[in-house]
């Protein structure tokens, strides 16, 4: 697996365990738990850092921006993981330079990601709401 999947796939199992405790467990310990559990091949945890911290910092924006894509979804209704995988996706999309995650590798990315985490349909829920997100932005980047 390459080492920027598995730091999408730790940071997604770290903010899904923090969603579940309600978000208060400390996710600090919970990312330095997954990464020695599952990354022990991963030579540098700054991405999953990376990508917990600026879903956290933006959460409350980026749940607003889930909400919009996906109206018939409330945020409450939405699995944990199909919402944390959102979240990340997101992020990316929304958020991290376009040179190193081009929008299209934060899409496709997302998706594995539900497919492997998530349930059946997770993959084209993520794709639908994700590309609803894209729609709406990449006219305002060809300016």
């Amino acid at each position: 697996m390459a080492s920027r999947h598995l730091s999408r796939s730790i940071a997604m199992q770290s903010l899904y365990e923090w969603d579940f405790s309600g978000k208060k467990a400390d996710l600090e310990k919970i990312v330095e738990r997954n990464v020695k559990e599952f990354g022990p091949g991963l030579d540098d945890p700054s991405f999953v850092w990376e990508l917990v911290t600026g879903v956290i910092q933006r959460l409350d924006a980026i749940d607003k921006i889930m909400e919009k894509a996906a109206p018939e979804w409330p945020i409450n209704q939405i699995s944990i993981v199909d919402r944390n995988v959102l979240r990340i996706g997101l992020y990316e999309l929304l958020y991290e330079d376009k040179t190193a995650v081009p929008p299209k590798v934060a899409i496709n990315e997302a998706i594995e990601l539900a497919k492997s985490f998530g349930g059946e349909s997770s993959g084209k829920f993520i794709n639908g709401v994700l590309g609803t997100v894209f729609k709406e932005i990449e006219p305002s980047e060809k300016k």
